[in-house]
């Protein structure tokens, strides 16, 4: 894969449309063999609404032989099946906050994942964090399906601690170490009802990604993201039109960021390189976000001129020493970068 330098991403990113590029090689330096990877992986990039491309919100983290999941939104099995991996291979799991897009596939990935085939394999306890009432919600999810428990272990022989949950209630500057890898959840803003609300930095071999999830803008954000080689932030645009036709959708507005309000945190935390997910766009006939990415370059153009790009399901990160490597399968992929 060649390394393009600013100035050539410049000319190439103005076609939108591509399957693989690098992005910001520093000094166009090569790759090294042996480096170690730090992988993510945008599983759903989506909102609540129903949307066939675009799930709701899960990401998938990569570091060594270790994988994690930051939010199981609607759709994450099916994503994780896509790219071949069994769900009884995710060491553990992590919540921003418990809204059900970011839940709504807990219980797909839960119990299919205790199945003893290619796609499950799940043989221990799965490992879950997240704020207040994860414990709760896992109790009570073993309550619900346990006749699904009683049936799989009686007539399969499914082993009883592959269906076990390990859920832990944790809160803001929580760090989980294992492996050679740190995840730390950081408090920010969605909304005065919704609390804890959090976002998570990951780090391993000296690379870093910060994923922002669900928020208002907040300066906690850029604070965290501040020498990250990848920043994911959440966006949301609705016209003026649709705001004023449905309330409801000032109230949407009202916990979300703008793409312009986004731009201000990438100015202020100069990742290597800005991504969005979690895209709440909608126009004046509630049209679902068909031209997201234009829309959203345009508007975070007016405070951001760094690199930055629009997710897509499956779209991939690859974090390398001297360089972020951007790969998915669909291509129309929207990036905005600064001319040198």
């Amino acid at each position: 894969m060649p390394t393009l330098r600013p100035s050539l991403f410049l000319a190439a990113a103005r076609k939108t449309a591509f399957t693989a590029l690098t992005v910001l090689a520093l000094a166009a330096a090569p790759l090294m063999a042996h480096a170690k990877p730090l992988v993510i992986t945008l599983l759903g990039t989506g909102s609540p609404a129903p949307n066939a491309t675009r799930f709701s919100q899960s990401i998938l983290v990569e570091a060594g032989s270790s994988k994690y999941l930051i939010d199981l939104g609607r759709g994450v099995t099916i994503r994780l099946a896509q790219l071949g991996i069994p769900m009884g291979k995710i060491a553990a799991s992590f919540i921003t906050h418990s809204h059900s897009d970011h839940l709504n596939g807990l219980a797909d990935f839960w119990m299919t994942g205790w199945i003893g085939t290619g796609y499950g394999g799940r043989t221990t306890p799965m490992v879950l964090y997240g704020p207040k009432g994860t414990e709760n919600m896992a109790k009570h999810l073993e309550l619900a399906f346990s006749e699904n428990t009683r049936i799989r272990h009686a007539d399969e022989k499914e082993p009883l601690s592959g269906i076990e949950i390990d859920a832990h209630d944790i809160e803001g500057g929580f760090s989980y170490e294992h492996d050679g890898v740190k995840i730390t959840a950081f408090d920010t803003n969605h909304g005065e009802l919704i609390q804890p609300n959090f976002g998570y930095i990951i780090e391993y071999d000296g690379k870093k990604a910060v994923i922002s999830g669900d928020t208002t803008y907040d300066e906690r954000v850029a604070k965290a993201g501040m020498g990250a080689d990848l920043l994911l932030h959440e966006v949301a645009y609705i016209t003026p039109e649709l705001m004023e036709k449905k309330p409801i959708y000032k109230a949407v507005a009202a916990h979300h960021t703008s793409p312009e309000e986004a731009g201000r945190i990438f100015s202020q935390a100069k990742p290597k390189l800005a991504a969005f997910t979690h895209l709440v766009v909608r126009l004046a006939g509630e049209q679902l976000d068909l031209p997201a990415a234009s829309i959203i370059l345009e508007q975070v153009g007016k405070t951001y001129d760094g690199p930055v790009v629009v997710g897509e399901d499956l779209m991939r990160f690859t974090i390398e020493k001297d360089a972020v490597i951007v790969n998915g399968d669909k291509g129309q992929y929207g990036f905005r970068v600064r001319s040198d």
